[in-house]
């Protein structure tokens, strides 16, 4: 009898911990915010670096926006 119940419980654990294995899964294939939008990212902090202009915010606005929108593609809120 003890060993029947002991089974049982094990067995629905396992059962338990296979369901959320693939969640987990989903969850690591997600890249890394860094890994993703290296080019627009780059373009975004050079023109925010470099700009001469007394705002660089609304100077690089279209390249902020190019940023936000391919992080956004991957799943991210900037």
């Amino acid at each position: 009898m003890i060993l029947t119940l002991a089974y049982t419980t094990l067995t629905e654990k396992s059962a338990a911990t296979s369901e959320q294995a693939p969640a987990q899964t989903a969850q690591s294939e997600k890249p890394k915010p860094c890994c993703v939008c290296k080019p627009e990212k780059t373009a975004r902090d050079d023109c925010m670096l470099f700009s001469k202009s007394d705002n660089p915010e609304q100077e690089c606005k279209s390249t902020i926006e190019q940023y936000k929108t391919c992080m956004a593609g991957f799943g991210f809120k900037v």
